[in-house]
């Protein structure tokens, strides 16, 4: 049998939520409860269009915020399920500098350099690297054994935390999710027993 079938849990399809304005204007929207924009709506729609063709998928997980929310209800509305919201999913928040332009969180406040330099570094009010994945890798290995039977689970979630979270199962590292770049509605498939690895990274010809 398949490494990846039901006798070592399910496959999880890893989806970055659809477009918001942020990422269309290159801001930072962590904990931001932004909607999706006309386009992100209509990627949400062909990613679930994608998705009710594929075999069976078990469960539909989604970070609590909006944009993933949405996203998550149009795939679970294709494939017959409905949605379970985690907390844990939720994207990299940077606190104060919330909505700033990544040039001028470069620039003006060295946050990439800071982050990349020390993964416990936090904007005040913000999340850490190493914060987002002791929460996000637990998350993803509690789906995964609640589902140890299933063959497929999507967990719809964000950009820097599911990088994060790649970085730190695969790598050992989460301060090198900048190697796991995530577009709107792409779809990574993960396995995670009996060692984690990627089987498709970054699918987008859906869209």
């Amino acid at each position: 049998m398949s490494r990846d079938g039901p006798q070592n849990g399910p496959k999880l399809l890893l989806i970055r939520h659809g477009q918001i304005r942020a990422n269309a204007q290159s801001r930072w929207h962590g904990s931001t409860d932004s909607p999706l924009t006309r386009s992100g709506r209509r990627q949400a729609a062909h990613i679930a269009r994608h998705l009710s063709r594929t075999p069976a998928i078990d469960a539909v997980y989604s970070s609590p915020l909006k944009r993933c929310r949405v996203t998550a209800v149009a795939i679970a509305a294709a494939v017959g399920r409905s949605i379970v919201v985690d907390d844990d999913l939720r994207e990299y928040g940077v606190g104060q500098w919330e909505d700033l332009p990544y040039r001028q969180l470069a620039d003006e406040h060295d946050f990439f350099k800071r982050i990349g330099s020390d993964p416990d570094y936090a904007p005040l009010g913000g999340d850490s690297v190493n914060a987002v994945a002791r929460r996000i890798v637990p998350a993803l290995a509690r789906i995964h054994a609640l589902h140890r039977g299933a063959s497929t689970v999507a967990v719809v979630g964000h950009g820097a935390a599911l990088a994060i979270a790649l970085a730190a199962l695969l790598d050992g590292d989460p301060g090198r999710w900048t190697h796991y770049p995530l577009a709107n509605c792409s779809i990574t498939e993960l396995v995670l027993s009996p060692e984690p690895l990627i089987a498709a990274f970054n699918r987008t010809e859906h869209l």
